[in-house]
């Protein structure tokens, strides 16, 4: 794929570069897949990241984390000659016309600010080596005000100065769908400061565009506000059914039942809507929690104090699963065996970040239980964050012997498994839904004694709408 240059003289715009070259700072989940998707899409594009044994692997076709569809993806676009990796930054600057910044926002030790290190880092090295007109695009999740601040820095160091243009382009990938949401998101949104910068952007996404994707284009600030706003309506709307659980156990009442109903009105839809266990993962936590930091610093901290209350309803779910399993083992887990199934954030995921998976097994380990922890993708990852855990191999070897089952990731493996087959191997037939996703009539007619958050006793199975786009596939 050859760069070509389309002056626009009559606007006095700079010349757009139609076919423009892309690199991809950083390679993590974000990086990777943007950088795979963009080669399938037909750009020449540059993978830069400083860690070389990422780059290694890469090259060598092996994603380093678990995503559907993405090895495959890579092979195809190894296979094609556009795509190619590095560590230096240098040779990104001559190559690239349009560069994308995808490296981490962790949050700060000892604060809910997001730690900035490693984008100030990559904007400065990257623009001081750049010497022609270029665009350097963030998709980190970033502070309001970051985009402005960064513009400035790059003017500053980059040779070629001002014409260097920073813009913004936040990502919105989900975890098990990233390839499918990258290749056809639902929105793209840019946020510019010039119609060149703008134009550009246009070129560097033009099949997204062809296919009819809706396009925001905006400020810096309001680009970078779209992406902690909407993490922060989701995990409040996750939050809120999970309310509705807390008072659904104090009232006796059904929140899988509530939230079916709830689903049903067009104004709140079904989405997200999903009681259980709670959110974790590396967005949602902590860039709610960033959004309430900065929030402060701006002096409107007031306006999104309900945040506060949203990470607190979150982390509540988690206690009160082990509350749900103790309660199961007759008021003590201690020397109880506990069958945790599950370890990563979400299915079809290996990532463990703040996972509430881990955080209940770790509770009801520190309660004396003796807990063996099940996943199909995360063993390496959790035993690596959690190493006084015990790790089967597989499901068999985990539930053996139980006392009681809890279910804290809701893999297909885990949701369609025969309740029969399960109560063969286990000690009791006892067993917290802490995802809602097991079917509670099945459990039951085969002598299982089934608890889930926010659900009676007794209750039974409930079907709650899914979007097509959030479904999860029947196997895995």
């Amino acid at each position: 794929m050859s760069a070509s240059v389309t002056p626009i003289p009559a606007t006095g715009m700079p010349p757009v570069v139609d076919r423009p070259r892309l690199t991809v700072i950083g390679t993590g989940y974000l990086g990777a897949t943007h950088a795979v998707s963009m080669a399938v899409l037909g750009y020449e594009v540059l993978g830069v990241d400083v860690d070389p044994a990422k780059v290694e692997a890469l090259v060598a076709g092996r994603v380093p984390f678990h995503e559907p569809g993405l090895p495959e993806q890579l092979a195809e676009a190894l296979a094609s000659g556009r795509l190619r990796f590095t560590s230096s930054l240098r040779e990104a600057a001559e190559f690239g016309d349009v560069h994308f910044v995808c490296v981490g926002t962790p949050q700060q030790r000892g604060s809910h600010a997001a730690d900035l290190t490693y984008v100030d880092s990559a904007f400065r090295e990257l623009a001081s080596h750049i010497d022609r007109r270029a665009l350097v695009v963030g998709k980190s999740t970033v502070p309001v005000g970051t985009a402005e601040r960064l513009a400035a820095l790059v003017a500053e160091v980059a040779p070629a100065g001002a014409d260097v243009e920073v813009a913004w382009n936040p990502e919105f990938l989900r975890e098990g769908y990233a390839v499918q949401d990258t290749l056809h998101p639902d929105r793209l949104v840019f946020g510019v400061r010039s119609a060149w910068a703008e134009a550009q952007l246009r070129a560097a996404f033009r099949p997204i565009l062809d296919e009819g994707t809706p396009l925001v284009v905006a400020d810096l600030p309001t680009a970078e506000l779209v992406k902690v706003a909407a993490n922060s309506f989701l995990a409040t709307k996750i939050s809120f059914i999970n309310a509705m659980a807390e008072v659904c156990e104090a009232a006796g009442a059904d929140v899988s039942v509530l939230a079916s109903a709830l689903s049903h009105d067009t104004r709140i839809g079904g989405r997200f809507l999903k009681p259980g266990l709670g959110f974790g993962g590396g967005c949602l936590p902590k860039d709610i929690r960033a959004f309430s930091a900065r929030a402060q610093e701006l002096g409107v901290g007031q306006a999104v104090r309900f945040l506060d209350e949203v990470d607190a309803i979150n982390l509540r779910r988690r206690q009160r699963t082990v509350d749900l399993v103790t309660e199961m083992a007759g008021g003590s887990v201690a020397g109880k065996r506990i069958a945790a199934l599950g370890a990563a954030f979400k299915p079809n995921s290996d990532d463990i970040r703040d996972a509430p998976a881990l955080d209940v097994a770790r509770m009801l380990d520190e309660a004396g239980a003796v807990v063996t922890v099940y996943d199909p993708e995360a063993m390496a990852n959790a035993a690596r964050a959690y190493p006084t855990l015990r790790y089967a191999e597989s499901l068999t070897a985990a539930v053996i012997d139980a006392d009681v089952v809890v279910l804290l990731t809701e893999w297909a493996q885990f949701r369609t498994v025969d309740p029969r087959d399960l109560g063969a191997l286990v000690h009791h037939r006892r067993i917290v839904d802490g995802r809602h996703a097991l079917d509670a009539d099945a459990y039951r007619a085969a002598g299982w004694e089934l608890r889930a958050l926010g659900r009676p006793t007794a209750s039974g199975t409930v079907e709650i709408a899914v979007d097509d786009q959030d479904r999860l596939p029947a196997t895995a």
